[in-house]
């Protein structure tokens, strides 16, 4: 490694890996580093193995609505064999990224990173790195919840990578990765409910279409409770019970897993980015419309990373 790199880029998701590349083949001295696997959330641990999961829900959905009309039998869904079909996708992801990082002459790192200067980052396992320009690229994570037992919730990479899908489900929270989570593992013979603090839900998306949402939602077998807030989650008889408030009432329901769908928040609170002087707003990195920090010239900040 140059005693400067004219480019680090903290966080291997696609925005990151794609202007690795594009720099190190223009010449750049580059550097990409990451604690997690290559590939980031939309390869390994959100969007395509989703795809994957949800393609046998589909398949399903499909059969039952051809029941009667020239479709015989019932079709289900084998998780541990949906599951495998997914890792046939994501497993080889981490390397293949990293042998075309490696081929656009990008040095690939492994390592938790945090900034101890405006212009240098200290890795875990590799040191000090000084830097012409970084890019932050480091994706998001769940927004943190402060009910009782909140620490017993899974969230969306560990759902993605059950190896068996339990009997009863309650999502927390009403966006979009709990009405998917929802929908897929109703498919797959579970029973469902989602508990959301608001009285809509999907907020972002066209009220019309979200009515229809939740008409299929109901015809799938799910449950939605709205304007329901968690109070704690506690073990109950190898399971969760899961108390919540509606209506100024407490109500309870037990659960085999309950899942994190509240949201998620910036992943940057562990670079220290007050020490290089970066400027966030809500956690993301402050920018120009340009993904430049507002604060710190030699640093840029792209997808979930930027505010």
């Amino acid at each position: 490694m140059t005693d400067t790199l004219d480019l680090i880029v903290i966080g291997a998701g696609m925005a990151g890996i794609n202007a690795a590349k594009k720099c190190g083949k223009a010449g750049w001295s580059t550097a990409i580093v990451d604690e997690l696997p290559y590939g980031g959330t939309c390869a390994l641990r959100g969007c395509d193995p989703k795809k994957m999961l949800r393609a046998g829900a589909e398949a399903v959905e499909a059969a039952r609505r051809l029941n009667g009309k020239g479709v015989v039998g019932r079709t289900r869904i084998d998780w541990p064999a949906l599951m495998k079909h997914k890792e046939s996708f994501t497993d080889p992801v981490p390397e293949n990224m990293e042998t075309g990082l490696k081929e656009a002459g990008v040095q690939t790192l492994h390592g938790r990173v945090r900034f101890i200067a405006e212009d240098r980052i200290e890795v875990e396992g590799h040191g000090e790195i000084a830097f012409r320009h970084a890019l932050i690229a480091t994706g998001a994570t769940p927004r943190p919840l402060d009910f009782a037992g909140a620490a017993k919730l899974i969230d969306s990479t560990e759902f993605l990578n059950l190896v068996e899908l339990p009997r009863r489900i309650v999502l927390v929270g009403g966006g979009y990765v709990s009405f998917e989570f929802a929908h897929i593992a109703a498919r797959a013979g579970a029973e469902v409910t989602i508990l959301d603090r608001g009285a809509r839900q999907l907020k972002k998306f066209d009220p019309d279409l979200v009515e229809m949402v939740m008409d299929r939602s109901r015809v799938a077998g799910i449950e939605i409770v709205t304007e329901a807030a968690p109070e704690r989650i506690e073990a109950a008889d190898g399971a969760h019970r899961v108390t919540y408030r509606k209506a100024s009432e407490s109500h309870t329901i037990e659960a085999d897993l309950v899942v994190h769908g509240a949201g998620r928040v910036p992943a940057t609170d562990h670079l220290d980015l007050a020490v290089a002087g970066i400027e966030t707003e809500n956690g993301g990195v402050k920018v120009t419309p340009w993904l430049q920090s507002t604060s710190n010239p030699r640093i840029y900040a792209a997808g979930d990373a930027a505010a």
